[in-house]
Parts: structure tokens; sequence; C-alpha cells
């Protein structure tokens, strides 16, 4: 079960693409948008990143800041990255394996990678909405983001 709207989103501390880190503090004060994804250079998850990507102007306009976080390696976080022009932090939650999804109740223990959820934090770290998607190969509608972020 993933965690729910008006929850406080638990904290985190991880390294980005560029390994720097990045801590759930750094996004207080601002809009985010917390998308966990399961695997790194695979056609779902690509696909995804590059329509939030081509539609950066979305989360712009909302004053949402986009985070990925993956089970990959910050080398291949970085890779993948640089292969797509994303430019916003891909988190890596590679080791402890799964750490932070765990606590965010998003990672699937059976196969050991994050399941396609998406939390939505206001400026002071609480939940306003999820989206998620409960299947491996199904991306979460964009469509869905947008309402999201029209409703934060």
């Amino acid at each position: 079960m993933t965690l729910q709207v008006g929850e406080k989103a638990p904290d985190f501390e991880l390294r980005n693409q560029r390994r720097e880190t990045v801590t759930l503090d750094d996004l207080l004060g601002g809009k985010a948008a917390v998308v966990f994804i399961p695997f790194a250079f695979t056609s779902t998850c690509e696909g995804e990143l590059c329509e939030i990507r081509d539609n950066s102007h979305v989360f712009d306009n909302a004053g949402s800041r986009v985070v990925v976080i993956t089970c990959d390696t910050t080398a291949s976080n970085a890779r993948w990255a640089a292969d797509n022009g994303f430019e916003f932090d891909i988190l890596s939650d590679f080791w402890p394996h799964g750490g932070v999804a765990r606590r965010y109740d998003t990672f699937n223990e059976d196969f050991g990678y994050a399941e396609r959820t998406t939390y939505f934090l206001d400026e002071s770290g609480v939940i306003s909405d999820v989206v998620a998607s409960n299947q491996l190969k199904v991306a979460r509608p964009f469509p869905a983001y947008e309402k999201a972020l029209a409703g934060n």
C-alpha cells in the first residue's frame, strides 16, 4: 500500500547522476514531484521520463521540481540522463538496495525494484497527491500528472 495524501513524506538522502547529495529538506519550501521508476534503460520508464522532459514547462508553471528515484546505480543514472538529456535529478536508491523506496511503500520485494509511483509534495513535504501504475509495463498517464499539478 502506498503512502496516503496528507502524510508527511519520509526523509531521504541520495546521490543524483552528478554524484551530488539530494535530501527531502532540499525540496522543502517548494512543490515537488518524487517519481519512482523501476529501471533505467527500459522502454516504459524512458518513455515516461522523456514525456516529463518534453513537458517540463507543465511542472515549471506549477512551481514543482521533478526528482526521479530508481534503484539503479549513480553511474547508470548518469549515462541514462546524458543519453536522453534528462536535466532533472535522477537519484540512486541502489544501496542499501531500495531503502528509500521501502520507506515510501513502493518497493517490490519479490523482484527488487521501485514500483511506478509518483508522490506530489507541497511546500512542507506533505503528500498532496499520488499517481501510480500497478503494472510494470504500463506508464502513468501524463494527464494524471497535469491534474495533480493543477490541484497542488
